[in-house]
């Protein structure tokens, strides 16, 4: 919890190694001027990488809704890769298919953190996590909301079948390779305001 607290009660007004920190100057201030448009790129950044994420998710849905549900699985590689439709009423690999519209609360309140991170976001690297986990989480909640059997209990298009695993879909992908990075960052002591800190 403290490092929850830490992390999203950093100063809008960083003083890390990557930003520009405040500084008295002749012109009145200049590193603060400095830092607020690196931060609003960052959170270019991190929207840019979030709609890639999510219009890859979408797209790959509608052509695996129209051309693949109902059909045979196409083997990729041999029995080792398909892709399967499945509808998946549970979170991410199929887990937990009873609590569908917990699931659904869930992946709201992600997206609500990560909007507040947003603001005091000066780190690249957080703003690549974030934008995967944002649009991975925008992915499955527009399928919960908008597919059957209805709203905030729509099952989750999935179609990557690896072999001895559970099916997944390009949002799971994009969830679970930044929650990957947010470790990496943090054994590495990087907040998303840009400081560095060691433990």
């Amino acid at each position: 919890m403290a490092e929850a607290e830490r992390i999203i009660g950093t100063p809008d007004s960083p003083e890390g190694a990557e930003t520009e920190p405040e500084q008295s100057s002749g012109a009145g201030g200049q590193g603060s001027a400095e830092a607020r448009p690196r931060g609003k790129r960052r959170i270019a950044v991190l929207f840019a990488v979030a709609t890639f994420a999510y219009a890859l998710d979408l797209v790959s849905k509608m052509i695996v809704v129209a051309k693949l549900e109902h059909h045979a699985p196409i083997e990729i590689i041999g029995d080792w890769l398909k892709f399967e439709a499945i509808r998946n009423a549970g979170a991410a690999f199929g887990f937990g298919e009873a609590f569908t519209v917990i699931f659904t609360v869930i992946a709201a309140a992600v997206i609500v953190v990560i909007a507040r991170l947003a603001r005091k976001l000066y780190s690249l690297p957080w703003a690549i996590a974030l934008g995967m986990l944002l649009g991975g989480a925008l992915g499955n909640l527009t399928d919960r909301i908008f597919r059957s059997p209805g709203v905030f209990e729509g099952a989750v298009v999935d179609f990557i079948a690896p072999k001895h695993f559970a099916v997944f879909n390009l949002a799971d992908s994009a969830i679970v390779c930044g929650g990957i990075l947010i470790v990496l960052l943090s054994f590495k002591g990087l907040d998303p305001d840009g400081t560095v800190h060691k433990d």
